[in-house]
């Protein structure tokens, strides 16, 4: 794996035999995620199987959600509603997002507004150990003392003489520009509900004492991977290493961090408006050609996002559905449990052991797809048949094997949407002509209107804002209802 701190590749050991500890960050849950959002939760999921799969080892993923931060109370305060009301939205409009894309559950995603308890404890410890300072003007903030850890900065690689002021906080009270806020407290504007008492005064904690505090209490005081955006490399994961091992704690053994989605070269921000959203692009892709997007460039590497970028990746994932359809045809194919780890191709196995190269990973697959179409143009079903067990064994460490359970679900969804829509459409129309009908007094007409639609199980009931229609109990239950326009 490529270690931010070191920057160099380094063989992975596990601090525990058998088993891993990941942190990653999770959002902030101040608006509907886009797929810039959604990218480090792809990627990390594929190291989470990948380490699962391939190497068996016990994961343990703690992947947060930031519900409490100044963005949260602002928009909050801006549209008029109650913080955490808004956040629980846009957490379950995340949730959902994820579940589409295939994102394996965390083992454990803690709200930082559980876990303040935590927080206040890693605080106090690094008052007592001179680390970290109350605000004297009784603000009730407290400050990290940066120049108290020499190591300051390590992550980044960078001197601390060549940073910019951290501007999480009023400078007022602070020793140095440079020091960040592990707590704010309570401003008069702010609400009550986003305050929690502490030693040194009401408020609430800043984002770097939250990370630190949940990953300790899901984690233990040192733990594998800390992974999230390379973004988030500096100020919040210097801060996180800086307080964690200023406090004692040995923290993250190894860091990783995922590259932007840009568009036009920008990354993506909310200056784009909504259409990037997971559940807008939903609207028109199937959710697995977007996983397979967001899957194929290498973790490290940039993805550009331009109007074709989808269309590839559905291509690619149709040649992969093509051959396995055609394999179904003629045989069954086992499911990828029934492939042992050891007998993935070693080409993909050396691949994504060279910190994890999903690009390799999916030129082999791809290249088992030519074989075993070859195979199959040729009449050996044998030969096939193996090709179609590794892909679906090799995609389904990726995340993208088409006949895994969540997809098929995904795309009966997808089509009992469909059917419901259409349905809706054509009985719409009846009920048009069925209204035509009755304002021009031909009752017959429309009397048989509404017995052609009641003999193929659609009960219409007349009511004072227009008919409404369900499908007839007798026909396997009133589950679809819709009202009409007659």
């Amino acid at each position: 794996m490529f270690d931010t701190a070191s920057r160099e590749l380094r063989e992975f050991t596990p601090r525990e035999a058998g088993k891993v500890g990941m942190y990653i960050c999770g959002l902030t849950t101040q608006g509907a995620p886009h797929i810039g959002h959604i990218r480090f939760a792809v990627a990390f999921d594929v190291l989470r199987r990948w380490l699962e799969t391939g190497h068996g080892y016990q994961v343990t993923l703690v992947r947060n959600v930031t519900d409490i931060d100044d963005k949260v109370l602002r928009k909050a305060a801006d549209a008029g509603e109650e913080w955490w009301a808004l956040t629980y939205r846009n957490e379950r409009l995340t949730t959902a997002a994820l579940e589409a894309l295939g994102v394996l559950p965390a083992t454990y995603e803690p709200r930082a507004t559980g876990h303040v308890t935590d927080m206040v404890t890693l605080m106090e410890t690094l008052v007592e150990k001179g680390h970290a300072y109350p605000a004297p003007d009784g603000s009730g903030d407290v400050y990290f003392d940066v120049r108290s850890w020499p190591d300051y900065g390590s992550l980044s690689h960078q001197s601390l003489d060549d940073m910019a002021s951290a501007d999480d906080a009023d400078p007022r009270g602070k020793r140095d520009p440079r020091d960040f806020a592990l707590w704010k407290g309570r401003k008069a504007q702010e609400p009550e509900s986003a305050s929690w008492p502490t030693p040194f005064g009401a408020g609430r904690p800043g984002w770097h004492l939250e990370c630190s505090a949940m990953a300790r209490r899901y984690l233990g005081d040192e733990f594998d991977i800390h992974g999230g955006g390379i973004d988030l490399r500096f100020p919040h994961h210097e801060n996180e290493q800086a307080q964690s091992r200023a406090a004692g704690l040995g923290f993250a053994r190894y860091w990783l961090h995922n590259a932007w989605l840009t568009v036009k070269g920008q990354k993506m921000g909310k200056s784009l408006g909504n259409s990037l959203e997971v559940r807008e692009l939903l609207k028109t892709t199937r959710p697995i050609v977007l996983r397979y997007y967001l899957t194929a460039a290498h973790y490290r590497s940039t993805i550009e996002y331009h109007p074709g970028s989808l269309d590839e990746a559905a291509a690619a994932v149709e040649r992969i559905e093509g051959f396995l359809e055609r394999v179904a045809h003629r045989r069954e194919i086992p499911p990828a449990s029934a492939y042992a780890a050891h007998e993935l191709p070693e080409d993909f196995r050396l691949a994504l052991d060279d910190d994890l190269g999903v690009p390799g990973a999916l030129a082999v697959i791809h290249e088992t797809v030519r074989a075993g179409n070859t195979a199959l143009d040729e009449g050996d079903g044998d030969v096939a048949l193996a090709a179609a067990a590794a892909v679906v064994a090799m995609a389904e460490v990726l995340g993208v094997n088409p006949l895994a359970e969540h997809w098929t679900r995904s795309a009966d969804r997808a089509a009992g949407q469909v059917t419901e829509e259409a349905l809706d459409a054509l009985v719409a129309q009846a009920l048009d002509a069925r209204q035509s009908a009755r304002q021009e007094r031909d009752f017959p007409r429309a009397d048989a209107i509404r017995d052609e639609l009641a003999a193929v199980g659609i009960a219409i009931e007349d009511t004072p804002s227009g008919a409404r229609w369900s499908l007839s109990r007798s026909r396997g239950g009133a589950g679809t209802t819709s009202a009409g326009t007659g």
